[in-house]
């Protein structure tokens, strides 16, 4: 569905792992924007998964802030 957000696991042979709502599933590399990769956030555009930076840039300071926050404790 159009609008979907994911979160790039990694990659295995032509398929590349894509979290989706709690799910990972393994998606033909063909559907993945080359320029994606491990840990991007990635939407669907209705034909390719498309890297969002600016949702990765979200994603990767919530995880520094929970990190941070672990280890000063």
């Amino acid at each position: 569905m159009k609008g979907t957000i994911g979160i790039i696991e990694g990659f295995e042979g032509e398929f590349c792992k894509i979290e989706i709502d709690g799910n990972v599933e393994a998606v033909s590399k063909l559907k993945v924007d080359a320029s994606a990769k491990r840990g991007d956030v990635v939407e669907w555009n209705g034909g390719k998964w498309i890297p969002n930076p600016s949702l990765t840039k979200k994603r990767t300071k919530e995880i520094k802030t929970l990190m941070d926050d672990v280890w000063e404790n």
